[in-house]
């Protein structure tokens, strides 16, 4: 199956007694804490290669968002360290990742990487002293996420301790130092896990049919490209969310408290791009009104059916679609006999209107023959939550694919090809030479 990834890969290259710079997207720490491992456990395949290759790894990842957007000012501290990484990587495989103590410059953050504590810890990897190195994390630095001649600084001086390079974060898409800059100065591969996500978003581009996409998310404007792309590519496709909130206030004329000006605006023009197939967008008829979003209360939430709301009606918090909308004879129908799925949604506002969610994810579960891609962040980590045994179930089921980055698959989906995410764009140009 890798033939068909016109990248450079991890197997094919030559690691032994080589200083493997390694971009993972770790990125699952909350205020200090791992949210959810499974980001990290699905990069293990990668290391281990690498390591059984005779390779020493230097790993990096991006934590959070730490520049403060109005001043710019780069904020470090145990809230965006990766230092609950490397102690997981010691609790889990034994293996003792060293962080090298830098400290920002400024307030804009580290400028420099290139110092005695870092070529001490790099002559003990090369001398088998330690078992690996771990950056801090890399928007810590002054040049990851800049615009100007800093961020190709940056990527040298990354590239100044390395032989290799392994890019295996399909979720940090971003055309960023770490992701994008250094392939320019080194050696380069596509780790074990980018190519996995790779061959699975494939599945997208050449589906099976029907084909049913399943999309949700609290801003229209941000996925609105991405829901042209796949609309045009699948057989039906389903909303949640605000997105479906905005979608069914456009089109049937009524009002839902907390829908933004744009939201609407591109709610209007997508209404109208779906006239052209009206039968590609299943509506879920049964929606979920709450007077508050603070909880689900007895007596302040409700269930409509959207096809008896009058036009110029006003409604409060839209907050789940109810799980009687799929019991719907016809929405039944279209998910049992699909042969692909993409999920990239949560229907309800979680954690108090979840019904939704789970009444979809059992229902398509039920669908035996399908191929099931689910993307990552929120919409898995809902799924383990609320329906842990189906959950359990999928990571061994060969049906089900779990990506890292859902972001990652909105936008390879709405560029058209995975070349179109400019990190793997940056290997390619690496297999062409």
């Amino acid at each position: 199956m890798t033939e068909k990834l016109k990248l450079p890969l991890l197997q094919n290259a030559d690691l032994k007694n080589k200083i493997v710079l390694v971009r993972f997207d770790h990125n699952v720490i909350k205020k200090g804490k791992i949210q959810d491992s499974f980001r990290i456990d699905s990069t293990f395949a990668t290391l281990f290669r690498i390591i059984a290759k005779g390779g020493k790894p230097i790993l990096m990842t991006h934590i959070g968002r730490p520049k403060d957007k109005k001043n710019g000012q780069i904020i470090t501290g145990s809230e965006t360290s990766v230092q609950p990484v490397i102690n997981y990587f010691k609790n889990k495989l034994q293996i003792d990742f060293m962080c090298p103590d830098l400290k920002p410059d400024d307030m804009y953050g580290i400028k420099n990487l290139q110092c005695n504590e870092m070529d001490n810890l790099v002559k003990d990897l090369k001398a088998g002293k330690i078992d690996g190195i771990y950056l801090p994390n890399t928007r810590w630095f002054a040049g990851e996420e800049a615009k100007d001649e800093s961020a190709d600084n940056f990527a040298k001086q990354l590239s100044s301790y390395a032989d290799v390079y392994v890019n295996d974060a399909f979720g940090s898409w971003q055309a960023h130092a770490s992701t994008f800059l250094v392939p320019k100065y080194l050696p380069s591969c596509a780790g074990l896990l980018m190519q996995k996500e790779l061959l699975n978003l494939d599945m997208i581009y050449q589906p099976q049919r029907p084909f049913v996409a399943i999309v949700a998310g609290a801003k229209f404007d941000t996925k609105i490209d991405t829901l042209y792309a796949l609309f045009d590519k699948v057989d039906y496709l389903v909303l949640g969310g605000v997105i479906y909130n905005a979608y069914l206030s456009a089109k049937y004329g009524f009002s839902i408290k907390g829908i933004a000006p744009e939201d609407m605006k591109c709610a209007e023009q997508f209404v109208s791009y779906t006239k052209k197939h009206p039968e590609k967008l299943i509506e879920l008829p049964y929606i979920v009104e709450s007077d508050t979003m603070e909880g689900k209360f007895e007596g302040q939430s409700r269930i409509h059916n959207i096809h008896n709301i009058k036009s110029g009606s006003e409604l409060n918090f839209v907050l789940d679609v109810a799980p009687a909308s799929f019991d719907d004879q016809h929405i039944v129908e279209i998910f049992n006999n699909a042969k692909l799925f993409f999920v990239n949604a949560v229907m309800g506002y979680t954690p108090y209107f979840y019904e939704g969610t789970v009444a979809m994810n059992t229902l398509i579960d039920k669908n035996k023959n399908a191929r099931k891609l689910f993307g990552g962040g929120d919409t898995l980590q809902d799924f383990k939550t609320f329906l842990p045994g189906i959950y359990l179930n999928a990571i061994d089921d060969t049906s089900y694919y779990m990506f890292t980055g859902g972001g990652a698959v909105l936008n390879a989906i709405q560029q058209g090809s995975y070349l179109g995410l400019k990190p793997v764009a940056a290997l390619a140009e690496k297999y062409q030479k």
